[in-house]
């Protein structure tokens, strides 16, 4: 994950080495001590380079646990670490220790992570950095002795996947803090939060792990980051994260042959990148996601859920990849934060004195373009007083709008949702959240509504690729969905020819037979093709630095099928497509 970018020992060693680096002496219980974390523990990545403070944003977002990111050294061969790798944010009580404090007050807790994306590529990663094992221990115990912690979490990705020695350093200062901690009656707990595919950690992940059984380092967890898998294909990123975690579980139970199939489920945690990922919109976490790594993560009995990271939850940004402070997708602030909080039994966003619950009924809808669906919203009274509710609505398609009667109602109360349609409004499923927001609270739910073919099915599903993602569309490897180019909405067709394709998507549509129809798309990019095939034969072909609009006619045959098909050329660079219409 991506980062912005002392010591009391129990051994002799340990203080000689902390002395002969200049550290400085750590009194314990600077923070309030922790109790042991929850066996099931949502935690979410903090981002602690961003001045904002940890314990507000917790309260905020009834994430009552936290997984603070990062620390590192300041500059690479140094063994001293401070947040961020800024020397004025000290492992101390100064830094965060009154936060800590306030969360553990509020039933809470933090899990320190050293690493991180910049750290692993800069060389600042503790143990990339430092060359002296006992320096790194210290280093440890420096966080458990300051901060009173249980957990502490080492996010090794990039370039110290490749760095033996420092693997082999990490492992064994584990295991000299594990058996300091045990010395000393201290509970600690290690973490390795490391990089996955869909179906299980590469060599390099396991050879970290690998080296740790070597050195009889206790790893409790391990927590795979299931985004940024970069294999160019399509994702349903909640599927995914229950086919790499069963891959992770196939290769832990080799690793740990004395481990039952319910212990392994419990050393396992996975990290969401909630909304695009750095990769972009086809390796998307959406809200309807949420729900089912949930209910599937509590079945399996996993030691944790996490997300990247608690500062991008929420909407601010629709359409924008891999930003640290937004989601990119259309959500209500903290949805995801309060989806998976019951993961730790928190139950969702702290009650407020006055509070209110919000739902739709039915929770979805489908019509044809033009047409009109109604819904009810009702709220409920859940603590304190009745209060005076608005109602918004976000990510409702170009071509629809969503509006209540009435728009204003006092909790315990319920209004009308009239979604309308147009009839150039684009087929496809669409999440339209409804927001409820109070002076004391605010609340969301989801009503899906469904935008069919008009009748005759003379359409393309997923015309202006507004769903985020490419399907009913078959593409070759690369292509993908953006949110910039876009000729108009918030997404557009990313065609990737290569020196060996041509990057071509493709999608079959069956329409009326022997029927006269016009295929028209805008489209971007050297020698954009655009074509019909099977029942039908056509082409038309521009080049063109800004948008464009192609056009060709055909008549169908005796089936109506045709595939639809938009083409790059050999290596000559990305088309980008938008707005297809048959008419």
């Amino acid at each position: 994950m991506r980062p912005r970018t002392l010591l009391r020992a129990a051994t002799a060693l340990i203080v000689t080495a902390a002395a002969a680096l200049g550290l400085t002496a750590i009194h314990t219980t600077t923070a309030q001590a922790a109790a042991t974390l929850p066996a099931h523990v949502f935690a979410p990545y903090f981002e602690a380079w961003t001045g904002e403070d940890p314990a507000t944003l917790s309260q905020q977002s009834g994430a009552k646990y936290l997984t603070m990111a990062f620390l590192q050294t300041a500059t690479r061969g140094s063994c001293t670490a401070y947040w961020n790798g800024d020397s004025s944010m000290p492992i101390a009580s100064t830094t965060f220790g009154d936060s800590i404090t306030r969360i553990r007050n509020a039933g809470g807790d933090v899990i320190p992570s050293f690493g991180g994306y910049t750290a692993t590529n800069t060389g600042t990663e503790i143990a990339d950095s430092c060359t002296n094992v006992n320096s790194i221990a210290a280093v440890f115990q420096s966080v458990i002795n300051t901060y009173g912690v249980t957990r502490i979490d080492l996010d090794i990705e990039d370039n110290s996947l490749n760095n033996s020695a420092g693997i082999d350093r990490r492992n064994k200062a584990i295991k000299l803090t594990q058996d300091w901690a045990a010395a000393n009656g201290k509970t600690i707990q290690f973490s390795y939060t490391l990089p996955t595919t869909t179906h299980g950690l590469a060599d390099s992940g396991l050879a970290v792990l690998r080296n740790a059984k070597t050195n009889n380092a206790k790893i409790d967890v391990v927590n795979i980051m299931t985004f940024d898998y970069y294999d160019g294909a399509s994702h349903n990123m909640a599927t995914d994260t229950q086919t790499a975690a069963t891959g992770l579980h196939g290769q832990l139970a080799s690793l740990y042959p004395d481990k039952t199939s319910d212990q392994i489920w419990n050393m396992i945690g996975v990290t969401e990148m909630i909304g695009i990922d750095d990769y972009g919109p086809a390796e998307t976490f959406r809200t309807e996601d949420a729900a089912p790594v949930l209910n599937w993560a509590t079945d399996k009995g996993i030691a944790m859920i996490s997300f990247w990271a608690l500062q991008r939850d929420n909407g601010d940004c629709p359409g924008t990849g891999g930003s640290d402070s937004c989601s990119g997708i259309e959500q209500s602030t903290w949805f995801f934060s309060q989806a998976f909080a019951p993961f730790s039994g928190d139950g969702g966003q702290p009650p407020a004195e006055d509070d209110f619950s919000i739902a739709v009924s039915p929770a979805s809808g489908s019509v044809d373009p033009g047409e009109t669906t109604t819904a009810t919203v009702s709220t409920a009274v859940t603590n304190g007083d009745a209060q005076t509710v608005d109602l918004t609505t976000a990510g409702a398609p170009a071509g629809v709008t969503a509006t209540f009667s009435p728009a204003t109602v006092t909790a315990g109360d319920s209004s009308t949702l009239t979604v309308a349609t147009t009839s150039a409004t684009r087929p496809g499923t669409y999440s339209i959240t409804v927001t409820g927001t109070a002076p004391a609270a605010t609340h969301s739910t989801t009503f899906k509504l469904t935008i069919n073919g008009s009748p005759g099915g003379d359409t393309i599903g997923n015309p202006g690729f507004e769903s985020g993602g490419l399907s009913p569309w078959v593409c070759q490897s690369g292509s993908t969905v953006v949110g910039s180019p876009a000729h108009s909405g918030s997404h557009a067709l990313r065609v990737a020819p290569t020196l060996s394709q041509t990057g071509q998507c493709t999608q079959s549509v069956t329409l009326e037979p022997n029927h006269k129809y016009t295929l028209k798309a805008w489209v971007q990019g050297n020698f954009a093709f655009l074509g019909v095939s099977g029942g039908a034969t056509g082409s038309n072909w521009t080049s063109s630095g800004g948008w464009q609009e192609l056009s060709l006619s055909f008549t169908t045959g005796s089936s109506g099928t045709v595939t639809v098909s938009i083409t790059g050329w050999y290596g000559q660079g990305d088309v980008y497509a938008d707005d297809f219409s048959i008419t």
